[in-house]
């Protein structure tokens, strides 16, 4: 899937990096060496994470500071090759079929029209949207358009993949797919660089983490660190689905939930628990065993904040 770079540097390097917009702090001092894996960056909203991801796809300059992606600068057309890039916010053009908007992307990158069809069928099977191929995006469901900014993302085998809040709006299948999907690609060699506000999520699937606070780095390094404080913390789930009082009455029976009440126009629920890992394994089970239809699923707001704060606190980063 994904060669070998031939003497390449496999190195993502930012030194000593700032970015401000205006008067307004978007990342500043970050210093950062990102070698291939999956790397988790983690942050309550307005840490910095979309900024940095922005800077590493060349979409910004810095204010101050070098970036260095495998050797090249961003912006540069060679890297542009190499980077695929799934953003958290939705924009297609009218009328565009998911194939269409898929095959259109990789001719711009190069690639003829019997080349760009053949990676564009490959792309959207892995991420099963081979049926609603031929369908218009607008008419697509919030975890499909997620699915087809994916697949745009890796149709052309990136090196280095971006990808912000990458699991907004999907379902328990499709979030344990596209994880794997990530794997696969990590196991190839490339970078893999996923931004969530959602702690547990990445200590699933993340080898490192990168930990921001008001555009600072606060912490980084192996996700194993972080497993064990984020035991000692409940977590707020938010479940969205038509059958909330049925979930709801099921929720006792998975090992530390120690709180479940619906949402105010009871098509959901909010579940605390002790241990966000063991919940989302055994609630998954749920699912398929009792046929119950998700929405979509993820820690409520409150609870990120507050367990994001439970790490960082006491922490306190120079000027």
């Amino acid at each position: 899937m994904i060669t070998e770079s031939g003497g390449m540097c496999e190195i993502i390097r930012f030194d000593d990096v700032s970015r401000f917009y205006g008067d307004i702090l978007g990342i500043n001092r970050v210093n950062l060496g990102i070698e291939a894996g999956i790397t988790g960056l983690v942050g309550p909203n307005g840490s910095g994470k979309s900024t940095l991801m922005n800077l590493m796809a060349g979409l910004l300059r810095p204010s101050r500071g070098t970036i260095s992606v495998l050797g090249f600068s961003p912006g540069q057309e060679a890297l542009f090759r190499l980077l695929g890039y799934c953003t958290q916010y939705d924009s297609f053009p009218l009328g565009m079929t998911g194939r269409r908007f898929i095959t259109s992307y990789l001719k711009v990158h190069g690639f003829d029209s019997t080349q760009a069809c053949e990676l564009a069928d490959r792309a959207l099977e892995r991420v099963s949207l081979t049926d609603a191929a031929d369908r218009g995006i607008d008419g697509y469901s919030k975890g499909m358009r997620q699915r087809i900014k994916l697949a745009q993302a890796i149709s052309h085998e990136p090196r280095v993949l971006i990808l912000d809040e990458p699991l907004n709006g999907l379902d328990p299948m499709a979030r344990a797919e596209v994880i794997e999907l990530f794997r696969e690609f990590s196991r190839a060699g490339a970078h893999v660089l996923v931004s969530s506000h959602i702690l547990h999520e990445v200590d699933l699937i993340a080898d490192n983490v990168v930990l921001l606070d008001n555009g600072y780095v606060v912490a980084e390094g192996e996700v194993e660190g972080i497993h064990g404080e984020l035991k000692q913390h409940p977590t707020v789930i938010s479940i969205r689905s038509a059958g909330a009082s049925s979930i709801a009455a099921r929720m006792f029976e998975i090992q530390g939930v120690i709180e479940a009440r619906l949402h105010n126009d009871n098509d959901g629920l909010y579940v605390r628990t002790l241990d966000a890992d063991v919940f989302y394994l055994a609630f998954n089970r749920l699912v398929r065993t009792q046929g119950w239809h998700v929405e979509s699923i993820g820690p409520a707001d409150e609870a990120v904040t507050a367990m994001y704060q439970h790490l960082v606190v006491d922490k306190p980063v120079s000027p």
